[in-house]
Formats: structure tokens, C-alpha cells, sequence
């Protein structure tokens, strides 16, 4: 049997370099996405899509709109999960827990947007 048979044309280390890169492309897409708030975290925890199976809870988190490594690292006390385990790993139990307290955080945070975009306007009409 011909060992080669079955495989892509090209070095293996060349075809390893061609998929990290689409990997790279798509999770950098992905959290584009969840950046601008076309999809959530949530939804991308329990959808769970190809690209985000070796990403880490933190790096997701991070990627939303003002979440920094403190922010997360809190978030994450609350559940306890470490903040490297990958998407790809968490048991369904714990995409559940993550993604129910990541809906209740970004309902709670909603109204806290609106009262700090107009706390400016409002002080600068009174002054």
C-alpha cells in the first residue's frame, strides 16, 4: 500500500501551518463577532462552534466589551472554573451554569450602561 495515498499534497508541517492559521482567522472572526455584540458569549458557550473548542473561557470572556482579566477572573470566582479550561471541555452542566450566569450579568449590566452614558450629559447640563 502506498502510505501517501490519503493525504493532502504538501509537507505535514506545511499543512499544520495552513491549519492553525484558518483556526487563527475563525477565532479572531469569532470574537470580532462577540466584540460588537452579533453573538454573545453565552451563545457561542453553548453553541460551542469548531473555532472556540480550543479557546479558553478567558480569552472568550475578555472578547466581550468592557471585560478585562479582572472582570473575568471575578466572573469565573463565582462559578468555579479556571480560567484556562477550554470551551471544547466543559461538561454540559458547566456550559449551562456559564452561560445562564453570563445572561444574568449582561442584564444587570444593561440599565448600569444607559445611567453611566447619561450621568455625563446630565452633569454637564446642571454645571
Amino acid at each position: 500500500m502506498n502510505a501517501e495515498a490519503g493525504m493532502a499534497p504538501g509537507p505535514q508541517h506545511m499543512q499544520a501551518l495552513q491549519r492553525a492559521n484558518a483556526v487563527r482567522l475563525a477565532r479572531a472572526e469569532l470574537k470580532r463577532q462577540v466584540a460588537h455584540g452579533e453573538i454573545s458569549a453565552a451563545e457561542v458557550i453553548m453553541g460551542s462552534p469548531w473555532e472556540a473548542e480550543s479557546m479558553t473561557v478567558s480569552d472568550l470572556l475578555t472578547s466581550q466589551r468592557r471585560w478585562g482579566h479582572t472582570r473575568c477572573r471575578k466572573f469565573l470566582q463565582c462559578i468555579p472554573m479556571s480560567e484556562n479550561k477550554t470551551i471544547g471541555s466543559m461538561t454540559e452542566r458547566q456550559r449551562i451554569a456559564l452561560a445562564h450566569q453570563l445572561r444574568s450579568a449582561r442584564a444587570d449590566e444593561v440599565p448600569a450602561l444607559r445611567a453611566d452614558l447619561a450621568t455625563p450629559v446630565l452633569a454637564g447640563v446642571a454645571g
